[in-house]
């Protein structure tokens, strides 16, 4: 049987059944808040119909239609298998945020029509009165109208310690009732209440893009539309020039292959392989491109209670007042004979092991006392409390500077002290706890327990110019003194409401200097973040409850502890599965890795776009027959796809190029240039040499062909301009990675030797293919020793031509651009 209900001040009898359907008929229940605003469907048309994808489908068609089959199913392959990752992160997202829920579903007791009866949470109407009792959940937002309850709103607000609510307070949906026993009305419920609005802002669906991958974006984007206005003017020049409808398809199809949609398979192994290597680490990736974005971070913004420190609490100093009393022993023994043991004993139980004593009374604490009692069987009462709540009961005062000393560097002073009279009980005439006359026994100082790692950590992310920023619910001062002992640079503390009297502007001004924030709420938390990224800063926000959500979502990268709550587990973009805060680094280092690959697969897969569209372009203006045929375009894979691969799967944790697009830019142009002159001049030369040696060994032959002629030394050509093209894009990658200072005319020679040996193995696959017929044939390639006459010299000039450009700087002279700074010495490994 249910505890009888407190008397009650307003509305003894509750809501009618007449009321209760009123509420139901206006959509006023405590129903669970609904899932995601994008349906599934919704998602898959996204990803399946974005630009990328609809482009790789288009050109699919073409190259279909084209009798192009096996570049066709490579081309919608690539599209399928982007928008699938897509589609399974977003979907994965989708089920875990729409499973998220701040409440649970247990019963409730309400009032209606003068009876109690018990019902879900989710049939709670607003204006019920509801029963609220020590141990269970709160379910909607209202005040207090009977009795009395202390609320953990640890998780909603990060206030550490219970609050205690009387009549007329508000208790929020989503806190716990810890003590006390109350009625509460109805106010705000289901999606409108504190709980329901944390949970829609939750769920709310959001992808933050990495730098990275607007840089590619917008590089594809470019190369997308150079493409099609290259395309449109060299198909239009060979309708005009009536080329046949056999020689307008082949020419379609190599520019098709223009577009580099290997980029975005690169991409996607790029990512699952970095999310593979830091789950060594016990960081667990729920947003594929996290760790990428993880590595731009330059300020961390954390919680205190769960993050920094373990949220347990440990002995630090027991300094007796009373020389009579081995204080120590009493405390041993008032901490194992606690029925209910909170944080303070917990930690005193572990410091100072005890027999139990028999007990006449005990006085459990609660926030609204802040203090606790018990009455040994031979009359003796021991309190142990608050020392500001205890002093005026004190037969002889403690110095306050005793206490304000260790209060100042963010540690818990507990006043240990007996009642003066023996016998005297701790409880008044009418039953209710009430302090006797005290004798001070001993100070008791405690402090919250760091992380193991938190001090190193600190350290190390300081070292790597990445700032901490502290946003808690507890004291400013306290939150200070924590972060000094953690390392961190407190500096003058800001508490929360100080921030309700700043506009953007002056918040943006404050967040530059400011690390220690205290009594923030889960708004005030997310503006600080918002202030930040306004400022051009890159954040991560570290967090563990539900106070965190909404500042982990807006933050570039969102991190949750594996111990907190579900909501801030399903809302983070990475979990560190074993509580670590160190594992940040590594995870750091592996995204550095990433944009060291992927940028240096761009340095690769963009020469090639260009050199080719330039060749295209030159052979066209001077009227010469078109240089690719579509067979040709297999040895991207020698020439692109398998360096670009294993360039990526071979990046150091090098810091991230500032200067991304303008140094590609110093690159490729030189590049370009340089390899298409060479290209179209090793065309035009094997063209006529072959033309003309051809039509010599056809002397005295009545009847010539003059296509088959013109065939032949044209395959001949392109054959000659493949193999001077092919060969240079091998001696890129030692411009790339140069393994000697020799050859360090772009960047500064590496360690690694593997680039090196790649190209040495690629150049000899290629000199295999071109030697054997079947292998020629299949890539479009004619056995001609001429070849080689003119395109190994080709290569050796190329080279020495593109190395005095390099370093001449001729691009930075010609567009006035600033010396390119050397790129900064890979990271350590990270253990």
């Amino acid at each position: 049987m249910p505890a009888p209900a407190p008397p009650l001040e307003v509305s003894s009898t509750g809501l009618t059944a007449a009321q209760v359907a009123e509420q139901r008929r206006v959509g006023a229940t405590n129903a669970p808040v609904p899932g995601t605003s994008r349906s599934y469907a919704a998602i898959v048309r996204t990803h399946v119909l974005s630009t990328y994808t609809t482009i790789l489908f288009s050109i699919g068609v073409v190259l279909l239609v084209l009798d192009r089959q096996g570049d066709a199913l490579t081309s919608v392959g690539i599209g399928l298998v982007n928008a699938l990752i897509g589609v399974a992160q977003e979907c994965r997202a989708k089920r875990k945020l729409d499973r998220l829920a701040l409440l649970d579903d247990a019963a409730v007791q309400v009032l209606r029509d003068a009876v109690e009866v018990v019902v879900p949470s989710a049939e709670v109407v607003r204006g019920d009165l509801v029963r609220v009792r020590a141990g269970r959940q709160i379910v909607v937002d209202g005040p207090v109208v009977a009795g009395h309850v202390e609320a953990d709103e640890s998780l909603l607000t990060g206030e550490s310690d219970p609050v205690a609510r009387g009549v007329g307070e508000t208790v929020l949906s989503g806190s716990h009732c810890v003590a006390g026993n109350a009625w509460q009305r109805a106010e705000l419920v289901g999606a409108r209440s504190h709980a329901g609005r944390l949970t829609v802002e939750a769920r709310r669906l959001s992808v933050e893009r990495t730098p990275l991958q607007r840089r590619i974006d917008g590089v594809v984007r470019l190369t997308m539309v150079l493409t099609v206005a290259l395309g449109g003017t060299v198909l239009a020049q060979a309708v005009l020039g009536g080329e046949s409808f056999l020689s307008i398809v082949q020419i379609t199809a190599v520019l098709v292959g223009l577009v580099p949609y290997g980029l975005f398979f690169l991409v996607a192994v790029a990512y699952v392989r970095g999310a593979a290597r830091i789950a060594q680490h016990g960081a667990l990736v729920q947003q594929v491109n996290a760790v990428e974005s993880l590595s731009h971070v330059d300020v961390v913004c954390t919680d205190k209670t769960g993050t920094l420190t373990t949220g347990r609490l440990t002995l630090t100093e027991v300094r007796p007042l009373d020389d009579g009393l081995d204080a120590r022993a009493v405390l041993g023994r008032y901490a194992a004979s606690v029925a209910h043991p909170n944080l303070t004993c917990t930690a005193l139980a572990a410091a100072l092991p005890g027999e139990v004593w028999p007990l006449r009374d005990e006085i459990a604490f609660t926030s609204s006392l802040r203090w606790s009692g018990q009455v040994t069987v031979d009359g003796t009462a021991w309190v142990l409390g608050a020392p500001e709540v205890l002093a005026p009961h004190l037969r002889s005062g403690i110095d306050d500077e005793v206490v304000a000393d260790p209060t100042n560097r963010g540690l818990r002073v507990l006043l240990l002290a007996r009642a003066t009279r023996p016998g005297a009980p701790l409880r008044g005439r009418d039953g209710r706890p009430a302090l006797p006359a005290l004798t001070p026994v001993a100070l008791v100082v405690l402090a919250d327990d760091l992380r193991g790692e938190v001090l190193e950590s600190v350290r190390r992310f300081r070292d790597k110019g990445i700032r901490i920023t502290v946003l808690s619910g507890d004291d400013p001062r306290t939150v200070a003194a924590l972060a000094t002992r953690a390392g961190i640079d407190a500096g003058p503390p800001v508490a929360g409401p100080v921030l309700d009297t700043l506009d953007d502007d002056a918040l943006d001004e404050l967040v530059e200097h400011a690390t220690v924030y205290g009594r923030v709420t889960p708004e005030q938390k997310e503006r600080v973040v918002d202030a930040l990224r306004r400022r051009g800063h890159h954040v991560a926000m570290l967090g563990d409850g539900v106070n965190d959500a909404r500042a982990l979502k807006r933050a570039h990268v969102g991190v949750a502890m594996r111990s907190g709550s579900p909501v801030t587990r399903d809302v983070a973009d990475i979990v560190l599965v074993d509580d670590s805060f160190a594992a940040l680094l590594p995870a750091r280092a592996e995204g550095r890795r990433i944009i060291d690959g992927l940028s240096t697969s761009l340095y690769v897969f963009l020469p090639r776009v260009a050199v080719q569209g330039l060749i295209i372009l030159i052979t066209a203006a001077l009227g010469l027959a078109f240089p690719y045929t579509p067979a040709q375009g297999g040895l991207t894979a020698l020439t692109v796809g398998l360096p670009a691969l294993c360039l990526t799967m071979w990046a150091r944790p090098t810091a991230p190029d500032p200067h991304l697009l303008r140094d590609l830019v110093r690159f490729v142009a030189p590049v370009a240039v340089v390899t298409a002159t060479f290209g179209t001049l090793v065309y035009a030369l094997l063209h006529a040499w072959l033309h003309a040696g051809a039509m010599a060994a056809h002397t005295g032959v009545t009847r010539i062909e003059p296509g088959f002629v013109e065939a032949a030394a044209t395959l001949g050509a392109q054959t000659g301009m493949s193999t001077f093209t092919t060969l240079a894009s091998f001696m890129l990658l030692v411009f790339l990675k140069p393994p000697h200072r020799f050859f360090a005319v772009w960047t500064a020679p590496v360690p690694d030797r593997r680039p090196t040996w790649l190209a040495a193995l690629l150049t000899v696959t290629f000199l295999i293919v071109a030697a054997v017929p079947a292998l020629s044939s299949f890539f479009g390639l004619a056995v001609v020793p001429e070849v080689f006459a003119i395109a190994v010299p080709a290569v050796l000039a190329w080279y020495v031509t593109l190395a005095a450009t390099f370093r001449c700087r001729v691009v930075d002279r010609l567009l006035a651009l600033a010396p390119r700074q050397p790129r900064r010495a890979a990271e350590p490994a990270t253990r």
